[in-house]
């Protein structure tokens, strides 16, 4: 039997689709993953068949039918449980931006007003400048210094929200590396799906770009680690065996990953093994 969205061939007669709308949009994305199609066939088959009259009323539903697929595709993408934890933590990344920008900027005006402080700013915290560029300055340069620490505030009280979200979309992972490093890892894969369905290897350079593609084009040395290096565990570790906690964590959570997507529940007995043989890494023993 030959399928096609329109209907079936069988022994050279043609059933023709008889279902409602959404029965037609299910048709054809299942019809979509399949290899056996080899040629797409053109109205007039369609209009032997019984399905339609002629070739305007062919592409009328045609159109009608793909643009409903379309949409059930981008509904099912946006309901997805990790699809607004993406969207929180990009939003986070930009603020995280738009702070430093507005900072530095804030800091070259404020030195244009009181010159021999250049000498100084640099040891002082980013917070600690802010807020005495806010009470010191006045007119425009300390609204905007109070701009910023509103800004600062929101942006503390998000990546609350979002280590805390990432702890129920994703509890094995988080549980190994934090909520917010977890969060923003799958955010660099795009998603939690696509995550799960990365190596460990992948894992492991994750959010090293810049550095993966230095070491292609000019042979410096291959990063050993991307995101998970915000994690305790890799960045506390003797830099010696630096590269072998980061090679063992990124093993775990190529399984937490996947345990995040297909079953969505915490796993205590992966998660105490996991956390022995890190540990075990980060002595410099065998993982």
């Amino acid at each position: 039997m030959q399928s096609y969205w329109f209907g079936d061939f069988t022994d050279g007669r043609c059933q023709p689709f008889t279902g409602d709308r959404g029965a037609l949009v299910s048709r054809i994305l299942s019809l979509s993953t399949r290899t056996d199609i080899s040629a797409i066939p053109d109205w007039q088959t369609a209009v032997s068949c019984g399905f339609c009259h002629d070739r305007a009323e062919y592409l009328a539903l045609l159109q009608d039918a793909c643009i409903a697929a379309a949409e059930r595709s981008v509904k099912e993408q946006y309901s997805g449980k990790d699809a607004e934890l993406l969207q929180m933590v990009r939003t986070l990344d930009e603020i995280d931006t738009v702070i430093n920008l507005l900072s530095e900027r804030a800091t070259d005006w404020y030195m244009v007003r009181h010159p021999a402080f250049s000498r100084k700013y640099r040891r002082i915290p980013a917070h600690t400048l802010i807020r005495t560029m806010q009470e010191k300055s006045r007119g425009a340069l300390g609204k905007v210094a109070g701009e910023i620490a509103q800004l600062a505030e929101t942006r503390t009280a998000l990546a609350k929200e979002v280590s805390a979200r990432a702890n129920g979309v994703m509890p094995n992972t988080s549980a190994l590396i934090g909520g917010l490093v977890a969060a923003r890892l799958m955010a660099h894969a795009g998603g939690l799906q696509p995550l799960s369905r990365l190596p460990a290897s992948a894992i492991q350079v994750l959010g090293a770009r810049t550095a993966l593609f230095a070491h292609i084009r000019t042979r410096t040395p291959s990063p050993k680690h991307g995101i998970i290096f915000q994690h305790r565990r890799v960045h506390n570790a003797p830099r010696g065996i630096r590269g072998r906690v980061a090679r063992v964590l990124s093993g775990k959570l190529a399984i937490a990953a996947r345990l995040d997507h297909f079953r969505g529940a915490a796993d205590p007995e992966f998660l105490a093994k996991a956390q022995e043989h890190i540990d075990a890494a980060g002595k410099g023993g065998e993982a």
